[in-house]
């Protein structure tokens, strides 16, 4: 029987981590439902949606641009839709000053951010100086990502509690990590694998921290959280909160 070619590895890895993208993409669906259910966004924040639609786009951007960047054009235009309705489903139940907040962090970050970047790159920029531009931006931006989680982690340690650090979702966006740097590293596309060692670096830490504190008594998040720390889009005040969603959200943003 013949050996698979890289190329088909390469395929398969795609694959893999267009399912689990996937996957992690549904993962704040809990909290849009609490939000159904309510009607209302109070206690909740509209960012880490901006952010990780304006990371789809980008990502979306750079796989129109790269020679057979289908497996990238496919999870992340599904990506964008799926950031985009959580938006929108955020927009209907928001306050009015929570509409206008995430209207001018729309306008600003998603739409003149974005065309900013798409029309000096396409008027500037020809071939492959504009595939590499795009894919620093991509990578450096990745990073910044990928790094959204420490803050969950930080305080998984401070509370001795795993109740914010959800093992099934770690577990997929450490096996998407591995996904997606094999398939940029089978291509030779650096822009993607290099920040998805990050991505499991940060996954396989959660693991550890997970065994680690799995079974200790909580203390109370009140008292320990830090100044300054951002729980994706859920705050303290609200008596409902679940935690889960706090780290679903945070790394949901995570993403290839």
């Amino acid at each position: 029987m013949a050996m698979p070619t890289v190329s088909q590895i390469a395929s398969v890895c795609g694959i893999i981590g267009n399912i689990v993208s996937f996957m992690v993409f549904l993962a704040p669906l809990p909290t849009f439902y609490k939000i159904y259910k309510i009607k209302s966004t109070k206690g909740f924040q509209s960012t880490p949606y901006s952010v990780a639609l304006f990371s789809a786009m980008l990502l979306l951007y750079y796989g129109a641009l790269k020679p057979n960047g289908i497996m990238l054009i496919t999870i992340n235009s599904i990506g964008c839709a799926i950031e985009t309705t959580y938006l929108l489903v955020f927009m209907i139940y928001a306050t009015k000053e929570a509409k206008v907040f995430t209207t001018k962090l729309i306008l600003l970050f998603n739409i003149v951010g974005m065309g900013l970047l798409v029309i000096i790159t396409i008027i500037f920029l020809k071939g492959e100086k504009r595939i590499a531009v795009v894919g620093w931006f991509t990578a450096i931006f990745s990073v910044c990502v990928f790094a959204a989680p420490l803050g969950i982690m930080r305080l998984v340690i401070k509370t001795k509690s795993v109740e914010f650090l959800p093992l099934p979702l770690s577990c997929f966006l450490t096996l998407n990590a591995i996904a997606w740097f094999f398939y940029g590293f089978l291509i030779k596309d650096y822009f993607i694998a290099t920040p998805n060692i990050l991505g499991f670096a940060f996954g396989i830490a959660q693991i550890i921290l997970y065994a680690m504190y799995k079974g200790s008594k909580n203390k109370e998040v009140k008292q320990v959280i830090p100044d300054g720390v951002i729980l994706d889009m859920t705050t303290l005040d609200n008596s409902k909160t679940n935690p889960r969603d706090t780290a679903a959200v945070l790394n949901e943003e995570s993403q290839v």
